[in-house]
């Protein structure tokens, strides 16, 4: 006798979503109880999160999973592959602000997906609120909420007071019901990885989503062909495991690599031609050859103006985010997910190229390296610092004053008075200042304006130059309205006239 499915209802999968700044985090913040926010850099939502909790509704006890996607528009794609994953989704519109650029493409990212969703006018404790605005946005962007006859569910909800937010889970949990989302946790097992990286510590790691079955820990898994011996499951507090089951997200050790996002997971390896997940890392691979093939062919002055960059990131979502941004001036000559090492520096070496770690950092080995052959190479924790820096590389190499090769570059550290004057404290970084040049004020991509330099020490001895690597007090004429973390870029063939 054919044994009959276990099928049970598993957890709704939640996607928040919505517009920079209008909430996201702090409702997930407050459902669960904890700081994210304040822990999260800048404030923003950087990479995407999986969280499980539980609640009581009409006295039973209910699980709900959340993905918390990234607001900021450099994460559009996150977003989009957020709500593929997802059974429902939760839009976030502050009631003080509206409907925004980005709540509209979260709109099309959901209609795409075909899922439903409900919208969550947060914010409403602000005297400025105006919920019935809100409304009245949607009704104009065709999708008119239920009390204007039309099919969206909308909740009134302040994040920080906690205002509305019951009445949101609650109405999650019979949607879910409503939506039917049944799995047999005795079945096969099936999942979806939601995020990936690598450390040096833990190795390569994957927030994974159960969709049906169940994970333990020595279990056999299989992307695509590649058979994943699981080492260890954690729960997304970081505690050790034993069982994960439908709708539960986990972070699961054992792979080699960082899988790509959106991979799917199963019980029994997929042999097939068309294996687009092994096509995709091939042609990565292919590409890479290729840029470096390519790197030598290019005439000089097609050179000159491209930025050869190296960037490396702590998970594929992000390296995607950066990647996707990049200005067309920037030429990749390598991607890539983990802490800036050794290889990468001998790789800008050989290819002149500058390296850019997002939420990562460079190993000592690599910074030693860096140091002694004066390779460029930072690391940011706020994407839109990153790509700052780079409009600045990118102004020094296409826009050098009077169409002269820049003959050094600095950073200002710190701005202090002295006799009734600016001082700026920089530090060198390549080439050299030389007290006869010219320099340019750069702040990302503008040029601010050109001066001389009118004195400069090091320490409290006056210097006729200094080199890169060093730090350096100059005073300007005239006195440009610098700031910490402008640039002074100098070029030789514009001396002061003394």
């Amino acid at each position: 006798m054919k044994k009959k499915k276990k099928l049970l209802l598993r957890p709704p999968i939640v996607t928040i979503m919505g517009h920079v700044d209008h909430g996201k985090t702090t409702l997930l913040d407050k459902i669960r109880q904890s700081n994210l926010t304040a822990r999260e850099a800048g404030g923003i939502t950087q990479t995407i999160g999986a969280y499980q909790i539980e609640i009581d509704v009409d006295k039973q006890s209910e699980k709900i999973t959340f993905i918390d996607t990234p607001g900021h528009a450099a994460f559009a794609q996150m977003r989009a592959r957020g709500a593929q994953l997802t059974d429902l989704a939760v839009l976030v519109v502050a009631a003080d602000e509206g409907v925004k650029a980005q709540t509209k493409e979260c709109l099309e990212h959901i209609k795409e997906a075909k899922i439903p969703f409900i919208v969550a006018i947060n914010k409403i404790d602000l005297e400025t609120a105006n919920a019935d605005k809100v409304k009245s946005e949607l009704v104009e962007l065709g999708y008119p909420p239920e009390e204007y006859g039309g099919k969206i569910p909308t909740v009134a909800i302040s994040a920080k007071t906690g205002a509305g937010i019951d009445d949101l889970l609650e109405l999650i949990v019979l949607m879910g019901k409503i939506l039917e989302l049944n799995a047999n946790p005795d079945g096969e097992f099936r999942g979806v990885v939601l995020e990936a990286k690598k450390d040096a510590r833990r190795g390569a790691a994957a927030t994974v989503i159960v969709m049906n079955g169940h994970l333990e820990p020595r279990q056999t898994i299989y992307l695509s062909e590649e058979a994943i011996k699981v080492r260890a499951i954690l729960s997304p507090s970081g505690q050790n495991i034993k069982w994960a089951g439908p709708g539960q997200p986990v972070e699961v050790l054992g792979f080699s690599e960082p899988p790509p996002p959106g991979s799917p997971l199963t019980a029994h390896a997929v042999n097939r031609d068309d294996d687009l997940t092994a096509a995709a890392r091939k042609e990565s691979e292919e590409a890479k050859v290729d840029l470096l093939a390519l790197l030598e062919g290019k005439a000089a002055e097609e050179e000159e103006k491209k930025l050869k960059i190296i960037i490396r990131a702590d998970s594929q979502g992000s390296l995607e985010a950066v990647e996707r941004n990049l200005p067309p001036e920037a030429q990749i000559i390598s991607l890539g997910v983990g802490e800036i090492s050794e290889a990468d520096v001998f790789l800008a070496q050989t290819s002149g190229a500058q390296i850019y770690g997002f939420r990562v950092g460079a190993n000592l080995a690599a910074q030693k390296e860096a140091r002694q052959h004066r390779v460029f190479w930072r690391t940011f924790t706020l994407i839109y610092e990153l790509f700052e820096t780079m409009g600045e590389e990118i102004l020094r190499l296409t826009q050098p004053a009077s169409e002269a090769a820049a003959a050094g570059r600095a950073e200002i550290l710190k701005v202090f008075p002295f006799d009734g004057k600016k001082v700026a404290g920089c530090r060198v970084l390549e080439g050299k200042l030389n007290k006869r040049w010219h320099v340019h004020l750069a702040r990302g991509n503008k040029d601010l304006g050109e001066a001389r330099i009118s004195s400069l020490r090091r320490g409290k001895q006056p210097v006729d130059e200094v080199a890169a690597g060093n730090e350096c007090g100059l005073i300007l004429s005239p006195q440009l309205d610098f700031q910490p973390g402008d640039m002074l870029i100098s070029y030789s063939n514009k001396k002061s006239e003394e």
